[in-house]
Formats: C-alpha cells, structure tokens, sequence
C-alpha cells in the first residue's frame, strides 16, 4: 500500500492550492457567503471547467481525470484550507461518488460528465446524515416512480440541477434522478450556523423520479466511507489553516516586551495541538490509501473523520482563544473557519458516532 504521495499528486497539491489562492481568498468566500446562491458561478466553471477539479477521481471513460479516493482528498484539503464556498462536496463528492458506486453503467455515461466539467451540479439526497443504516427510512419510491418524503438536511440542493435521492422501494433501496424544478419538489433553505455552506431541507410529495440504479447495503458503505475520507481530508485542511495562522499570531502578538508565543504555556498548547492535528492528518490519508487499494481496515474512514472532527475544533478553539479579544468578532477571520468546524464536525455523524460505528465493525471482525 502506497505510503507517501507520488511526485505527480505532490504536483496536483500544488496546481490546486495556487489555483484556490488565486480564485477562494478570504475576501471572495465573505462576498460569496452572503449571497442566497452561495458561489461565484465564473469562479465554478474555471476550477471545475478549465482545472477539472470536479472531475479528479472520476473515470476517464467519463470525462474524469480517473484519480482515486487520495486525489480527491488532496483537492478536498486544499478547498478545506481555503474555505472555497461553491457545490463542489454536494456535486463531486456525494453526487459523483454515488453514481460510480450505485448508478447503472449507462446512467453513468449520461451524468457522470456533467458532474465531472462542472456543467452539471448535483446533490445526494439522503433523509439520515448521521448513519448509513438509516438512510431510506423517510423517502419511499412507489411503483410508478413517484417520490415521497423529506430529507431535514441536503447539501447545496437549492442550487442543484440535479438531485440523487436515495429511496426506499419494493426492492430495496434505489438512486433516483429528479431534475430541479420537478412537480411536488420543494427546497426550503435553512439558517446554519455556517454561513460558507448552504443546507435545505427538501421535501418531496409524488415528485416523478427516475430510477438509476440499486443501491446495495455495500454500496451505501462504500459511498458513505468515500463522502467521510474526503470530508476528513477537508477538515484536516482547515485544521492547518487554524493552526498555521494562530502560531503566526502568537509571534506577532506582544505583551510584556515579548511576543505571546514565547511563553512555555503556549508553546506546549501550540506543540499538543500540532501533534493532534499531525495524527489526525495520518489517519486521513491512510483512509484514502485504504479505499483506493480495496484493502486495509474497513473502519479507518471512520476512523479519520472522528479524529479529523476533533482535530479541528481543537485548532478552532485555541485559534478564538489565543487571539484573545478579537477572536470572536466579525472582522476577524477566524470565526469562518471555527464554524466551517463545528459544521463539519457533526456532518456525515459525529465523532461519537463514528467510533461507534468503528467499535461496531471491529466487534463483527472478531
């Protein structure tokens, strides 16, 4: 199993973070937030149309670079660290991710480009962001193909052209397509804590669908392992920003004659948080490394999102903390990135349950 990254990913980290420097600074992600869509569109169609990073681990088959679970999460880290605000998890992540998993072959063929150019922006509609044993409880399909239901949280849905929504059958589950704007479809969206990230609620009353694909209980695993890895790898890049960007502050902030950051008390919370977040950081990319070899511990995207979340809100906090009065106002940045946390902590499960989730797989194991 591969353990270091190749001079070509190490390539593509740097290709993405200049691109994202230039296009998500943080004065683009405060115009963008406040904005009901969310994203600049031009700025969506240059990453994903010109750069192709909506398409980095789709096949190449279907308009996609044919990357892996471990370039989509170096493209994951690099938006996490810059805080890009655009569909691009709700579309590339979840959407594309479920139609390699789930979607027929030639459902693929039909969808799988768009996503991948940026032409099309899709979402994955699960009504049970917290367990995958519990998604299909809230959304049924009929015989005729008509969709009911609701889902209290989707990703990006109110700027979607298409949505994905797993439902319960006669069957079983399946992944449905429906187009914006369907009969019956209605997407609510909501006030979040996180402002970078827009969420709403979509409910469905005999919306007409088209069934695109079986979804398997493996299948909704692997799909919800992927979505996790990479969301740990997005976390992970925050991570880094919080922490690089207050051990800067400390040793700009003076007190006493000295700067702040040369007192042993902070120089221990910024060494413990270094080492969290460096474990963290190993974790996630062994979960990448995992998926993509089809081998290793079926738990360690579990894994890595537990200690990604954890992570993070300890950079998060200390990042408020160690800025001391102008840590939580408005002007000051860090309360972007403390939220983008708290967000993505609970997001995909908590990290409660994840480890459940883990203790649960280790117990089948043995």
């Amino acid at each position: 199993m591969q353990t270091e990254f190749s001079k070509e990913q190490n390539l593509l980290r740097d290709i993405v973070s200049r691109a994202l420097r230039d296009k998500s600074p943080v004065t683009a992600v405060r115009e963008s937030m406040a904005t009901n869509r969310g994203y600049d569109p031009v700025v969506w169609q240059e990453l994903c149309g010109d750069a192709g990073l909506a398409g980095v681990h789709l096949p190449e088959v279907h308009g996609g670079a044919g990357g892996g679970a471990a370039e989509l999460g170096i493209v994951a880290e690099e938006m996490g660290r810059t805080l890009f605000c655009g569909p691009w998890f709700a579309s590339a992540v979840m959407a594309g991710t479920a139609l390699i998993e789930a979607a027929d072959e030639e459902d693929r063929g039909a969808l799988l480009p768009g996503v991948a150019d940026g032409s099309t922006i899709a979402t994955l509609v699960l009504d049970d962001l917290n367990d995958p044993a519990g998604v299909g409880g809230s959304i049924s399909s009929a015989a005729d193909g008509k969709l009911s239901g609701t889902a209290a949280m989707v990703l990006d849905a109110h700027v979607a052209d298409l949505l994905l929504v797993v439902a319960s059958g006669a069957g079983g589950l399946g992944l449905h397509a429906v187009e914006s704007g369907a009969s019956g479809l209605t997407i609510e969206p909501l006030q979040v804590v996180d402002s970078t990230r827009k969420l709403s609620r979509v409910a469905l009353a005999d919306v007409p669908g088209r069934c695109v694909g079986e979804v398997s209980g493996d299948a909704l695993n692997r799909i919800w392992d992927r979505i996790c890895s990479a969301l740990a790898h997005e976390i992970i890049g925050g991570a880094q920003h919080l922490f690089e960007t207050t051990v800067n502050y400390t040793k700009e902030r003076f007190q006493f004659g000295r700067p702040i950051g040369s007192f042993q008390a902070l120089k221990h919370r910024c060494a413990d948080l270094l080492l969290e977040i460096e474990i963290a950081r190993a974790l996630t990319h062994h979960s990448a490394r995992c998926l993509d070899a089809g081998a290793g511990e079926p738990w360690a995207a579990s894994m890595a999102k537990a200690a990604a979340a954890d992570a993070c809100m300890s950079a998060a906090r200390a990042g408020i903390q160690l800025r001391g009065g102008i840590g939580f106002t408005w002007e000051n940045d860090t309360h972007l990135w403390f939220k983008r946390a708290k967000g993505s902590e609970v997001l995909f499960g908590t990290p409660a349950i994840h480890r459940e989730r883990m203790m649960t797989m280790l117990e089948g194991a043995a």
